[in-house]
């Protein structure tokens, strides 16, 4: 399964809800959840992998892998808190990211069972930063106008290397 990095429009692409939660939409589950463990994430979703629909998964440490299928967001704490966060397809860029500290959120699983999770943490942040891929939104454009520069900077100096 291949991942998409910046630079490839798909990342930035609103995804479609998924229609039925057949056995190829949970085959499609459990070969994200395989191609996040082989390249070491946390969190994976559709649109990098090409697929322009509302899915994505994350294992966290200390949790089991999670499949969310047409989810949504449905309340997040004013709390927020900044923590360092990368991404499969933005490789080698780390930064500092502002996020919520709780997440409530709606979706179906690969089973095709509607769930309500309201979590915080690392497990929280996660959920954000895939919900924003379905979303065409990346990580660096939570960034300040000036990071995302030294960013992209850094990153077209790589690309030339």
């Amino acid at each position: 399964m291949e991942i998409l990095t910046l630079g490839d429009e798909t990342l930035r692409q609103k995804a479609e809800p998924v229609g039925d939660i057949d056995p190829l939409i949970k085959k499609t589950a459990e070969d994200m959840i395989e191609a996040l463990h082989k390249q070491r994430g946390v969190g994976l979703a559709g649109p990098q992998i090409g697929l322009l629909k509302r899915i994505f998964v994350v294992h966290v440490e200390g949790d089991d892998p999670r499949v969310f299928i047409n989810p949504s967001i449905i309340e997040t704490s004013p709390e927020t808190v900044k923590y360092e966060e990368g991404c499969l397809s933005v490789p080698g860029v780390w930064a500092d990211v502002v996020r919520p500290r709780r997440v409530k959120i709606q979706a179906w699983n690969e089973r095709g069972r509607p769930f309500t999770l309201e979590t915080q943490g690392i497990l929280a942040r996660v959920i954000l930063h895939e919900y924003d891929h379905l979303e065409g939104v990346l990580f660096i454009d939570r960034l300040s106008v000036p990071k995302r520069n030294r960013v992209m900077a850094k990153l077209e100096k790589a690309r030339r290397a």
